[in-house]
């Protein structure tokens, strides 16, 4: 169990940087981008994770 709270806590802060960078570079936000950027941290928290497990974190 605290192996998939560990896990989620991750993706959660890898997400909120990555989200917040996303809004910082684009500037003014509107609805729809903030849509595609916490999308598009998502998928890139998820590469994150994926890329510290191969490098030989834990």
């Amino acid at each position: 169990m605290a192996r998939w709270l560990w896990a989620g806590g991750e993706l959660l802060c890898w997400w909120a940087a990555l989200t917040l960078v996303w809004s910082v570079l684009v500037g003014t936000l509107d609805t729809l981008e903030w849509l595609v950027g916490a999308g598009a941290g998502a998928v890139a928290a998820v590469a994150a994770r994926g890329a510290r497990r191969v490098a030989g974190g834990r």
